[in-house]
């Protein structure tokens, strides 16, 4: 049995889906930002909260588990720096409460969510795994504290795991039944997406004169379902034996601009967004974007799904969307 936890959220209801075609799963979600209609039918599900030991003892009790993927984070950085004790308190204390847990049931097993954030602004063109990793925000750093745990819980406990650090995820998956589904939005395509749908009046672009080709920030993106079957493979290597310790970069390893990102989204939709360039806004860097080639090299994993392909996913799920 493979527990999920976070496995309501965006990135997670992604990942039930595919692993329920191999694998018995059960999900662990307090819904504070999930949906129950995005977890997967094949899935059991309890509905509680990391933080609370009771509830974890009690999955572990009830299922035989053998793996554990982690999801459940805030993930806000604006959010995170106006109130840093809600993401260390929700991201950092939650997860060494799991990991305490997994430690007294004996299950060694860990796959972690983790993040670009981590690198805070890097001075290189491509992201690899040894770029120094200097947060700038609270959201950047629990998430570096809870790597630097997973290292610690290796070293004393012989913990096994695998650190995926995600770029910009999006798309949806290619049915349409779940989609990305943030109450605020705060993630580009499908901010671009709801203006071309009347649903907002008008996308603001943060900033025209950074040091890029049109002089707007440049992101590496990357389809949900292809970061989900990044985390099979991770699961598997633990499961298998092959992998230890690990951490790898999830990205395309191609940068598009915010302007390109509107214009992709419009040659999809073949309508016209509605756009105010306004002053950057504080600490965003000019380029992120990733090298993969260690994850390519180590287990065959490689993106599928272009920008096309991912914006127009993403459209075939929020035009059906009645929000």
């Amino acid at each position: 049995m493979i527990l999920v936890v976070g496995g309501a959220g965006y990135i997670g209801s992604h990942l039930v889906k595919e692993l329920v075609k191999t694998q018995e799963v059960v999900v662990l979600d307090n819904l504070s930002t999930g949906h129950l209609w995005a977890v997967d039918s094949k899935a059991n599900f309890v509905q509680g909260d990391l933080g609370d030991s009771v509830t974890v003892q009690h999955v572990f009790n009830t299922f035989q588990i053998d793996a554990v993927l982690h999801f459940a984070a805030f993930s806000l950085v604006g959010e995170s720096v106006l109130d840093p004790m809600k993401y260390y308190e929700n991201n950092v204390v939650a997860t060494l409460n799991l990991l305490k847990v997994m430690k007294e049931n004996n299950v060694n097993k860990f796959v972690f969510s983790s993040t670009a954030a981590t690198y805070g602004m890097p001075s290189v063109d491509l992201i690899d795994e040894q770029t120094p990793t200097l947060p700038i925000n609270p959201y950047g750093r629990s998430k570096l504290m809870i790597e630097q745990m997973l290292a610690d819980f290796a070293e004393s406990y012989q913990l096994n795991y695998v650190v995926l650090r995600y770029f910009n995820a999006a798309g949806a998956y290619e049915t349409a039944e779940i989609g990305e589904s943030h109450h605020p939005e705060t993630h580009l395509i499908p901010i671009i997406l709801q203006q071309l749908l009347g649903k907002r009046e008008s996308i603001s672009v943060f900033g025209t004169d950074y040091d890029t080709p049109d002089g707007t920030c440049i992101r590496d993106y990357i389809h949900v379902t292809d970061l989900a079957k990044a985390h099979l493979l991770a699961l598997e290597g633990l499961l298998h034996g092959t992998i230890k310790i690990a951490t790898y970069n999830l990205g395309n390893g191609n940068g598009y601009s915010v302007k390109e990102i509107i214009e992709t989204c419009e040659r999809v939709t073949e309508k016209r967004a509605n756009v105010n360039y306004v002053e950057r806004r504080a600490g965003d860097p000019a380029k992120l974007v990733a090298n993969a080639e260690k994850i390519y090299k180590d287990l065959g994993w490689k993106t599928l799904i272009d920008i096309g392909g991912i914006v127009k996913s993403a459209w075939n799920w929020h035009s059906k969307q009645s929000y």
